[in-house]
């Protein structure tokens, strides 16, 4: 990726982040950015239960991100961990497609 284009994308997860942070039930939302590969960016959110969790993925607002993931060059490594068990995309997937 063109160090522009990872710079437009780092500012969009940034800013995408904050308004994350306010919703009900998050206790803390960033974006890190890989130490010795500027094109590796980790986004990290915490939350007070598996539902605030489900209800932000079902969200307008987490769809954005899933578009910003696809501006990557290679497809998004996504775990979501709890205390239980570690799922990835397919937790998005069940989350967004059954109500």
């Amino acid at each position: 990726m063109a160090p522009a284009k990872c710079e437009e994308l780092q500012r969009a997860l940034a800013a995408w982040a904050g308004p994350t942070e306010v919703e009900p039930g998050c206790l803390n939302c960033r974006v890190l950015q890989e130490s010795g590969d500027s094109q590796v960016f980790r986004y990290e959110a915490r939350w007070r239960s598996r539902e605030d969790l489900l209800r932000h993925i079902r969200s307008e607002h987490y769809k954005r991100l899933l578009m910003l993931m696809d501006l990557g060059t290679e497809p998004p490594l996504v775990e979501f961990h709890t205390v239980t068990e570690t799922s990835g995309l397919d937790l998005i997937q069940r989350a967004r497609h059954v109500r």
